[in-house]
């Protein structure tokens, strides 16, 4: 009987904060994973890549954090974004991860991505927004649902204070959100080998 494929989630996170309630989600995803057959969640930190500068690039190479950051994203096959929100819109740390791993060839394109969030207000809805619409250049296939935000301030608490996500109700709904991209992945990927 042959091995059921493993789904390789890479994990991103646009808070650089270690505290911070969006990383803190992708803690209790990669923990959350282990209980779904067939799923491998790698959290990959964005903090080391250098502002985009094409001057950077040369004879066609990226500087080797570049690389290999590029080379994680190729090998998965779906990804998970924890956005904050910054001033209605995706943090900078994020859309510069985004901007290197585009640089040609774009090492996005054609796979599925699903977003978390976490903060005041809105708990970072609108970055979502955001991201969905870079997503379109970039040629990333969102899940649609479930839609996932985290009010992380109101009453009953979501996170401790080093941002670990201590609320069942919301793991729960979390759980969901892996469901879906582990099911949409294995459309999309099921579609492409049938050539669809």
């Amino acid at each position: 009987m042959a091995a059921k494929p493993i789904i390789k989630v890479v994990a991103i996170c646009g808070s650089l904060r270690k505290a911070s309630s969006n990383r803190g989600l992708l803690r209790s995803a990669i923990e959350l994973s282990e209980s779904i057959e067939g799923m491998s969640i790698e959290y990959v930190d964005i903090s080391p890549l250098p502002m985009l500068n094409t001057d950077l690039e040369v004879d066609g190479k990226y500087p080797p954090v570049v690389e290999d950051f590029r080379r994680k994203i190729l090998q998965s096959d779906c990804f998970l974004f924890a956005s904050p929100e910054y001033n209605y819109s995706v943090t900078a740390p994020l859309k510069n991860a985004l901007d290197w791993a585009s640089r040609p060839p774009n090492v996005w394109a054609n796979k599925p991505a699903a977003i978390v969030s976490s903060g005041g207000g809105f708990g970072g809805g609108r970055s979502q927004y955001h991201l969905r619409q870079i997503g379109v250049f970039l040629d990333l296939h969102f899940i649609n649902k479930p839609e996932f935000v985290v009010n992380a301030f109101q009453p009953p608490p979501k996170f401790n204070n080093v941002g670990d996500l201590i609320d069942l109700a919301t793991k729960l709904r979390l759980k969901d959100v892996l469901l879906s991209l582990k099911a949409f992945t294995l459309r999309l990927q099921q579609q492409e080998d049938s050539g669809a």
